[in-house]
């Protein structure tokens, strides 16, 4: 796995390329002098987390043959105000499950990313606590 990242403008704008050629933008804020033209790092952590995971869950209910007609996700984090670099000290994601699933089936498919095969969130949890919870929406 390999991405290179190239600088956009004079300030703090980059753009990162995969070896397959998808692009990320990413900036910093404006009080440091950036143009707000992208996610944040930080920002990109959460993202991270929130694909992988729900990559897995999805994966899994499919083996499950659960009838996923859409998944949404809101991710959250905490990150220490009082030390730099200020790293997250807790994140929560909540999923949002839609279709014909059922209960125990929507429990172990994101208990088992969460806990067992997500890599960023298995990367993250040594220090970072992560919390998870979910809902079913019928459609």
């Amino acid at each position: 796995m390999k991405i290179e990242l190239t600088r956009a403008d004079d300030a703090y704008n980059f753009i990162s390329t995969s070896e397959e050629g998808h692009t990320v933008v990413s900036d910093g804020s404006v009080g440091i002098g950036g143009g707000n033209k992208g996610m944040r790092p930080m920002e990109m952590v959460l993202s991270a987390l929130a694909s992988c995971s729900s990559i897995d869950v999805v994966m899994i209910l499919k083996k499950q043959r659960q009838q996923l007609e859409d998944i949404k996700v809101t991710i959250t984090g905490n990150r220490a105000t009082d030390q730099v670099p200020a790293v997250f000290t807790d994140i929560h994601i909540h999923f949002q499950l839609f279709g014909t699933i059922k209960p125990k089936k929507a429990e172990q498919a994101v208990t088992g990313s969460m806990e067992k095969y997500c890599s960023v969130s298995k990367m993250l949890e040594p220090t970072v606590k992560i919390t998870h919870s979910h809902e079913i929406v019928a459609v």
